[in-house]
């Protein structure tokens, strides 16, 4: 296996992470932090912004996994990449945005 195909993939999988709260939150009507906002991560933007960015996360997350080597979802080394950037940005995510939707209660910031 191409060892290129694997951070490919790692990065398919943080973009796949990314394209999920934007997404979601934005389909349900309701503002999310983006990096469009003021100030950028910070600041909402708007439910219209947010489906827009996490459309594109996915478009980036699809072309990273699908059109980049043979990605084989049966595959250890490949799904584990992939699953291994999903995991690591959700990670960054809870923490990031915990901060501002009260998910860091147990947590001292």
């Amino acid at each position: 296996m191409n060892w290129l195909h694997d951070i490919s993939y790692l990065f398919g999988g943080a973009f796949l992470s990314n394209a999920i709260p934007h997404f979601v939150s934005g389909v349900m009507g309701r503002p999310f932090q983006s990096p469009f906002a003021k100030p950028s991560g910070q600041g909402l933007s708007s439910s219209t912004v947010n489906v827009l960015w996490g459309f594109a996360n996915l478009v980036i997350a699809y072309l990273l996994i699908a059109r980049v080597g043979n990605f084989d979802l049966r595959a250890a080394d490949q799904a584990a990449a992939a699953g291994v950037g999903l995991l690591l940005i959700g990670l960054l995510s809870a923490r990031l945005f915990g901060r501002f939707h009260g998910g860091n209660t147990s947590m001292s910031a």
